[in-house]
């Protein structure tokens, strides 16, 4: 190419953009020696100065004049420079015209499904979703604009309650508020009413007393996050169980959850079945678990999105508000209600290397004391109440930072501030596919780990219970006169007492204090199909007596038995139906038990 020819495509690129896709397709060749096919090239500087290119083979100016741009040629290049530089100097417009114009389109069919069958629950259900929309939007946008604000506020308050006028005089105050109105609300909603509560009373009472002994520093423990993590966790129990509004809203979003995680029946017909359902004759491996996949693939697309970072940080600036915890730990805790325990630590990663061991002890009690989505799913699958687990996930969020600065006050000062977790760390995928992709594919490790935990203790169980078997057949421990020694018999004599101080019946105590041993000692997965086979139990006994009333239940030691159909319920069932009103301390126990058993 001639000195003349080069400057006349530096000219082109100058005026056509250096950067045009077509026009970088279109010259590439020509202008990277490194792209000729093979043919070696040059460029080298002549005597006179000017730029000369290196010649291969025999190659001449005809051939050259070949590769010129000719009339139609270089009209398409300019409408396409044309279009692309117009897109990038109006994107921004372009894409929130068309973002309006689907919103106003949404409204419209908003408002006309609204007017035309607002009874319908459908309706119902396009109401809160864009409801809950709205308001992740308008929590964005606050964050947005307001962020640096809402978190030095946050600051501002907790500083606060450093002063003497809050430690020596207003605190001391609202605990005796506090306690005054709890000891009278206990003496006339819980003692009169039911006074089988007043057990589940003295569980928390005895739980905190014993943190509180075996604290790693008694002396330093701040009483803020502890009151206010269980009086959140109070005011939550009271929404769901004692008022029909929070109970049927969280009862419909239970039903909404379950409806939602059976879409995945979809996937699984169509990998594991030819169309008869022959996928169900293996129901955990082929209809269970590959709700993880889904649900995993969801939620990393809401995390793209960025819906969960919203409510992410809506949650954690509350928890921070009232418990006066750090934005680090308390960002944690809000993160674990929605993600797993090994996903929600990625929120704070940048300040992991800086935390202080309060804090650490904050986030692994977090990650232990509440259900990671995908989890959740399968226990929901196991037949555990959608609206129970959800309710107990809310509630361990700020239960879990309670117990933990409990159990292990702060005595540093933490390096992290409000204003450093403001901006939540984003995804690197692309689009939404990609993410959808990813999500799906994290879950092989979540589901690998689960089989394989499953398939080991579940074996170790059985040896365990067979070797004690043996030991207890020496002395005699044979049915029917006898139960047989097994580990599960041990643990629900060993956990007897705890189960009472839950709220548990008597007959119900030494079933819990056997779930209790088993997640404690062996794995929380094992324990809960445990707990799936006493809720098939009740099933089972609810629908035969609905189809034959004159059946009988003859219990037995460990066994019930139906003789009308002959029929074992091994271990019986429970009475788990946690009705509105009904026993309001008892799920709080039973959360607080949850939290502490890992750290057993």
């Amino acid at each position: 190419m001639s000195t003349v020819e080069l400057k006349k495509v530096k000219l082109i690129e100058e005026k056509e953009g250096k950067y045009n896709p077509a026009f970088i397709a279109g010259s590439t060749d020509e202008l990277n020696p490194k792209h000729t096919n093979g043919v070696n090239s040059s460029v080298t500087n002549s005597k006179d100065g000017t730029i000369e290119e290196g010649r291969p083979g025999n190659q001449t100016d005809d051939d050259e004049d070949e590769r010129k741009l000719g009339r139609y040629e270089q009209w398409v290049l300019n409408t396409q420079n044309y279009v692309y530089t117009g897109y990038e100097n109006s994107s921004t417009g372009l894409w929130r015209g068309i973002g309006l114009v689907f919103l106003a389109l949404y409204l419209g069919a908003f408002i006309w499904s609204m007017v035309y069958n607002f009874d319908d629950e459908g309706a119902h259900r396009l109401l809160g979703m864009t409801v809950f929309i709205a308001f992740c939007v308008a929590v964005h946008f606050l964050f947005d604009f307001y962020g640096d604000n809402i978190w030095h506020s946050l600051s501002k308050v907790n500083d606060f309650f450093e002063t003497r006028l809050w430690k020596n005089v207003l605190k001391w105050i609202f605990y005796g508020i506090f306690i005054a109105a709890l000891v009278l609300y206990v003496i006339i909603d819980v003692a009169l009413k039911d006074p089988n509560n007043l057990v589940s009373i003295t569980g928390i009472v005895f739980q905190i007393l014993l943190l509180y002994i075996t604290s790693y520093n008694p002396a330093r423990v701040r009483w803020r996050p502890v009151i206010w993590g269980l009086l959140l966790q109070l005011i939550f129990a009271l929404i769901i169980l004692r008022t029909k509004v929070g109970f049927d809203v969280f009862d419909w979003i239970g039903d909404r959850v379950t409806e939602f995680l059976e879409h995945t029946d979809a996937g699984s017909q169509f990998i594991f079945s030819s169309g008869n359902n022959e996928y169900l004759q293996h129901i955990f491996a082929f209809k269970v678990l590959p709700i993880i996949v889904f649900f995993s693939t969801v939620t990393s697309i809401l995390y793209y999105l960025g819906v969960l970072q919203v409510v992410i940080k809506g949650v954690a600036a509350i928890m921070q508000f009232f418990m006066g915890t750090t934005a680090a730990e308390s960002l944690n805790a809000a993160g674990n209600i929605f993600i797993g325990q090994t996903e929600a630590p990625l929120l704070i990663r940048p300040f992991i290397s800086e935390m202080t061991n309060s804090e650490l002890h904050a986030v692994m009690t977090g990650g232990f004391a509440t259900i990671a989505g995908s989890v959740l799913a399968i226990y929901i699958n196991f037949g555990v109440p959608a609206n129970h687990l959800i309710s107990a996930s809310v509630m361990s969020a700020p239960a879990a930072l309670a117990i933990s600065k409990l159990f292990y006050p702060e005595t540093q000062k933490s390096k992290t501030t409000s204003e450093d977790i403001k901006n939540l760390e984003k995804t690197n995928d692309v689009n939404i596919i990609q993410a959808a992709s990813r999500g799906a594919s994290e879950s092989i490790s979540l589901i690998a780990n689960i089989v394989v935990n499953l398939i080991a203790f579940l074996a170790l169980l059985h040896f365990f219970d067979a070797t004690l078997t043996w030991f207890g057949h020496r002395a005699g421990l044979r049915k029917p006169d006898y139960p047989e020694l097994t580990f599960e018999l041990i643990c629900s004599y060993l956990f007897w007492p705890l189960a009472l101080l839950m709220g548990a019946t008597w007959y119900d105590c030494r079933n819990v204090g056997r779930l209790i041993g088993v997640k404690t000692f062996l794995n929380e997965f094992v324990a809960y199909a445990k707990l799936s086979e006493l809720i098939k139990n009740r099933e089972y006994y609810e629908n035969a007596t609905k189809f034959f009333p004159n059946v009988t239940l003859v219990k037995g030691f460990d066994d019930w038995v139906v003789p009308q159909l002959n029929k074992t319920l091994t271990f019986g069932f429970m009475d788990i139906s946690f009705r509105r009103g009904q026993r309001l301390f008892r799920p709080m126990l039973c959360v607080v038990l949850q939290i502490l058993v890992p750290l057993a």
